[in-house]
């Protein structure tokens, strides 16, 4: 219950800092809010979680600060409740729902509310299709499981733990790398009621629906035409790419065809990890912060596509444009202090909550700078969201937080400038090639330079590398993707305004963007459905072992857990996974050198040393495990220290240091 008063204080909170809006601001009222409230609570809740934590000492930090946030929002909300009663005598909500315009504007208004329903139905369903808890047991799809492994022991590290400050899972003992603070709200969630499941996809739902309602509102915008927007929404989920028809020709040749597209439960792909998912809607199902992150950029957008507009409204042409738009006071003064703050303030709350969509998001609005006046509101918002980037990453991280790099080429095996784009005609098929046809027919300065803009965060995938898997800037270009997507909406639907002939080519065209996203949907189905599923028993003794009796100070010793009932308790591992901790930036290689010296060596004096040195207060042997290959050994381990937990069947013990 209380879980539920959180979310809804959320959305009431956040709805008092968003500013009104014009007509149908419903769409832009709903997910404004919640991504405000979110940002908002989030961390007013885990920073004072912390204090409660480090500096008094609390052992249920998230009680004292839950019960601070609510009590505050409560508080606001009863003055500002009461100032507007006492100046209106009443107080109505009905100015949220107020539809104006004429009959046909109506009813166009509540055909979008009816689009965003059916949307907020499959979003609800497909997130506990992958992800759901019955009867005490965790299932969660094959395509989905192995990014929820250390997202869900980060979010058991707070709901069961004290994980302040805070550290990475399968990494323990160091600091925090990964932008975590989605994973602390579900948590946190949790902690207050929720099941885990129930926090994680309401919360997700939330997020990715919120921001394809202002994806549907920029489209709409930019493109005038609200069947753009529907279109944008739906090449959203389904991807371009050349594999589907690369796939279908490979086994129509070898005569298997029918029985393969009936059968086939893995992701098709040709290029470097594409058979990931890479490309398609599954990113959005296992990497659910993306989203939230998104809403908050779109956010931003649309704030600055005032100046866009107002930059790209001028009649100059060639040498002379850009002299207005560079080399005046008109494009460079500011038109908007407060709100170019309260954009980077947004940015820059949001770090940590997705760092991927915070760098796509200042790499479109610098492309927007470059075609609007009023660049210094720009230039602050750009500065105030890396402060507090840096802030927090100064605060989490020990280190440098990226590792910035030139790395051109992507994932494209020949790095030539013709292999490069035959890669990007493979992995996208006509999809961003072709946006560059588009931008010759578009009829508005306004959609080249935003169709400019999206492209940005593209080129940054395929020059800049910030981590040591390269394999990450796939984000990047998803972002890119989500948005340059109503542009091809927007040449669907003048294509189609054509009569027959243009409506036929209009199909043809929408058939060929989509078809290899709807196959991987079909997959996303299958690979997540009955048998195909790992699954986790919530009501473990182990887990109530190690939540009862392990915190954030301690270190255990495991083999290379994915999700299971260890990492479920909340503990911190010694090394999980390696995968997670690598890519995030964790000096995997050393540690898995020394658990393997520790579960291998006969030489007791050497672990008794590296033990304490390595700071591992408890040790996890697994009856016949492995770690990196190599056959462990517990008589060396059972000699040294004693043992304090066994489990039912005899197969895991555990001995503290």
């Amino acid at each position: 219950m209380l879980g539920i008063i959180y979310i809804i204080l959320i959305f009431l909170v956040g709805k008092e800092f968003v500013p009104k809006t014009g007509k149908s601001r419903l769409w832009l009222l709903l997910p404004a809010s919640f991504g405000a409230g979110t940002l908002a609570f989030g961390w007013t809740t885990y920073l004072l979680a912390f204090l409660a934590s480090v500096c008094l000492e609390k052992e249920e930090p998230l009680f004292w600060a839950n019960l601070a946030v609510m009590a505050a929002a409560v508080f606001f909300l009863a003055v500002i409740y009461w100032k507007r009663r006492k100046k209106r005598n009443s107080i109505s909500f009905s100015g949220i729902f107020h539809v104006t315009g004429n009959r046909e504007e109506r009813k166009k208004i509540l055909g979008e509310g009816l689009f965003f329903l059916i949307l907020l139905l499959f979003l609800t369903w497909i997130m506990f299709y992958v992800f759901y808890i019955r009867d005490g047991v965790l299932y969660s799809g094959f395509t989905v499981y192995g990014d929820y492994a250390p997202h869900t022991a980060m979010m058991r590290s707070f709901s069961r733990g004290n994980n302040f400050p805070t550290q990475y899972p399968h990494f323990g003992g160091q600091d925090v790398k990964y932008h975590f603070m989605f994973q602390f709200l579900i948590g946190n969630l949790e902690y207050m009621g929720l099941r885990l499941d129930v926090a994680y996809n309401l919360m997700s739902v939330f997020a990715l629906l919120g921001f394809l309602m202002l994806l549907y509102c920029l489209a709409q915008r930019i493109t005038g035409s609200r069947k753009a927007g529907f279109l944008t929404v739906f090449f959203f989920f389904f991807r371009s790419s050349l594999t589907f028809f690369r796939f279908l020709l490979e086994h129509f040749r070898a005569g298997d065809l029918l029985q393969v597209l009936a059968e086939n439960t893995a992701f098709i792909g040709y290029t470097p990890n594409e058979d990931w998912g890479l490309w398609n809607f599954n990113v959005y199902l296992n990497q659910r912060h993306l989203a939230f992150g998104l809403l908050t950029v779109s956010l931003v957008l649309w704030f600055y596509l005032d100046w866009v507009e107002a930059g790209c409204s001028h009649k100059e042409r060639g040498t002379l444009w850009l002299r207005e738009r560079f080399f005046t006071k008109e494009a460079w003064r500011f038109r908007n202090i407060e709100g170019a703050l309260a954009a980077g303030l947004i940015l820059g709350l949001t770090a940590f909550w997705n760092g991927a969509a915070v760098i796509g998001g200042l790499l479109i609005l610098m492309g927007f700078a470059v075609f609007s006046d009023g660049k210094l509101d720009y230039l602050i918002t750009a500065v105030v969201a890396v402060i507090f980037s840096v802030l927090q990453t100064k605060i989490f991280i020990r280190g440098s937080a990226v590792e910035t790099s030139f790395y051109w080429g992507f994932l494209s095996e020949d790095k030539s400038i013709a292999g490069v784009l035959w890669y990007l005609l493979q992995m996208s098929g006509i999809f961003f090639l072709g946006a560059i046809v588009i931008f010759f027919f578009l009829r508005r300065r306004i959609q080249r330079a935003v169709l400019i803009s999206f492209l940005f965060p593209l080129v940054f995938a395929f020059c800049i590398s910030l981590t040591p898997d390269i394999t990450v800037n796939h984000k990047y270009i998803m972002i890119s993707y989500a948005f340059v997507a109503m542009f091809w909406a927007l040449a669907v639907v003048r294509i189609f305004q054509r009569k027959w002939a243009g409506r036929g080519i209009a199909v043809i065209l929408t058939f060929a963007l989509t078809v290899t996203g709807v196959y991987d949907f079909i997959i996303i189905l299958r690979n997540n459905g009955p048998g195909h599923r790992v699954t986790v028993f919530m009501e473990s003794t182990l887990t109530e072992w190690l939540s009862a009796n392990l915190d954030s100070t301690d270190l255990i010793l495991t083999p290379e857990y994915s999700m299971n009932e260890v990492t479920m308790s909340g503990a911190m591992m010694y090394l999980g996974w390696p995968y997670y901790a690598w890519s995030a930036g964790y000096d995997t290689y050393g540690r898995a050198e020394k658990a393997v010296e520790i579960y291998t060596s006969t030489d007791q004096e050497a672990v008794r040393k590296l033990v304490k040195e390595e700071k591992i207060t408890y040790i996890l042997y697994e009856e016949g495990m492995e770690f990196e290959g190599e056959q462990c050994r517990e008589d060396t381990i059972k000699e040294l220290y004693p043992l304090v937990y066994q489990s039912d069947d005899g197969r895991i013990r555990i001995y503290e240091t």
